[in-house]
Order: C-alpha cells, then structure tokens, then sequence
C-alpha cells in the first residue's frame, strides 16, 4: 500500500509546523506538499527545515491548486476564508480536507457544507481525543443533571488567538445544550459588562481568557446552590491536535463525501 500523500497549508504557522513534524513522523503518512501565503517570507524553504525536523524534499509554494489535484488529503488550520478557498480546491479533487480552522461566519459554515457535497471534510473546533471524550461527557452530565445547575464554560489560550469563544468552547457549549435539548444560539451567554441583571435560568455562560503561551484549558462547571460539577481538560503541546487531525486524514479514506466531526472519527457518534 503506498503511503497517504497530505498537504499541510499555513505550513509556517505553529500549528502548520506541528502538523509537519507530525505527518513526517507517521507511518503509512508522507508529506507531498505545503503552502503559505503569497508574499510570505517561508515561501522557497523546504518544509522540513521550517518545521525543524529536517530536510524533506517539499518546497513551500503558495499555490495550493496543484498539491491538492495530486494529493489524497489536506490538513487545514489557516483562517475561515483560506479554509473555505480550500474546501472548494478539495471538492474540485474530491479528497478529503481536515479542518481544525475556527471562528467561521454563518455564510463560511454554508459554503463548507456546499463543499462537502464533493470532498470528504471533517471539520472540528478541537482534534483531541480528550475534548472530545469531555464532550460526551457534557452532554451526557447536561441531561442527567437537572435544570437548576447552572451551565458555564471557561476557556484560556494564548495571547495570540484572535476569536472568542474558542471553537473547543463552543464545541462543549454545543454538547451541553444537546444534552438539556435546546438551541444553544438561543441560550448562549457570551459576554457579560456592566448591570446585567441576574443570570438566566437555563442559559449557558461563556468566559474567554487570553495571556501567555497557554495551548489551551477548557472547564465546563454544572453550579447548582450547593455543589459544583468540573469537567477539565488541559493541553500542554499542539501535538495531539497534529495527531488527531493526521488519524482523521487517515481515517477519511474511503469514507463518502460529507461534512464529519472527530466524534464522527472516534465512533463516539455511533451510540
């Protein structure tokens, strides 16, 4: 069997260098390409040596067009309108596109499950398996736990991150009114200033906290008057979002178009 051919796009970016390192490092995986913008100043260099895991033989170019029409998948963690131009290229080819991009407006999510209709996407605010085993389980907490715990989401990442809530908090937030059976939009909490009243019953808080290098710390609290439920999860290095994102490009393979979770990947969306 010959080795799945990937593209890494936004390869000079902390996340793109991570999804490098670990392509390369994956058996049954080979790097066939990798992009930046144009004008970017990484572009010429050879993949490997950007991502510091030695010379590879993949040049940095700006082109994703031809990478994706000889490529088997793409792993995707640029930005809403780069992710969607490249949902589109990956229909073109009908191969499968590995989304960990967020922050995506009403109108991207439309032209992402357009897309969908040709390439095989998996698309997930987080790649872990840890999240998304702690999104079962808020959903799982948030239908046995009666309405009178309060539901309230806490996230913190790096300085560096430009949307909030993040794409895992919204995961969770997601999960939680799946599990209490209402429409998040409808319930969502997602800054509170000023005199705002007293909290709503049935609603779900969110709290966004930016600093530091943090990766990413998520809780999901269930507050009731007299006990507080805590599901937390920390991640200490981009690597098990690299490794998630290669198993689902792995996993696509075969799988008909369509737009999939990690929960989709990890068969927790089997039960």
């Amino acid at each position: 069997m010959s080795d799945l051919k990937i593209v890494v796009v936004g390869a000079a970016g902390r996340m793109g260098k991570t999804l490098i390192a670990q392509v390369s490092e994956t058996e049954g995986c080979i790097l066939s390409g990798a992009t930046e913008p144009e004008g970017a100043p990484m572009l010429g260099r050879d993949a490997g040596l950007v991502a510091g895991v030695g010379e590879l033989g993949v040049t940095i170019t700006h082109d994703p067009l031809p990478l994706i029409a000889q490529a088997q998948a793409v792993l995707d963690f640029t930005a809403p309108a780069a992710a969607v131009a490249h949902a589109g290229l990956c229909a073109q080819a009908r191969i499968v596109h590995v989304i960990g991009t967020t922050g995506f407006s009403a109108e991207e999510e439309d032209r992402i499950r357009a897309a969908a209709r040709h390439a095989t996407i998996i698309k997930a605010g987080n790649m872990s398996l840890g999240v998304n085993l702690i999104a079962q389980l808020t959903r799982q907490v948030a239908k046995l736990l009666d309405p009178s715990f309060d539901i309230e989401i806490v996230e913190m990442h790096h300085r560096h991150k430009v949307d909030a809530p993040s794409g895992t908090a919204l995961l969770l937030g997601q999960a939680a009114a799946e599990g209490r059976g209402v429409d998040l939009d409808k319930v969502a909490d997602r800054g509170r200033d000023g005199i705002t009243g007293a909290r709503q019953p049935g609603h779900i808080g969110f709290a966004a906290l930016r600093g530091g290098g943090v990766v990413g710390e998520h809780s999901v609290l269930f507050a009731a008057e007299d006990e507080i439920v805590e599901l937390s999860h920390r991640a200490f290095d981009r690597s098990i979002f690299a490794r998630g994102a290669v198993h689902a490009a792995k996993w696509g393979q075969g799988h008909a178009p369509g737009l999939y979770s990690m929960a989709d990947v990890l068969g927790f969306s089997d039960g």
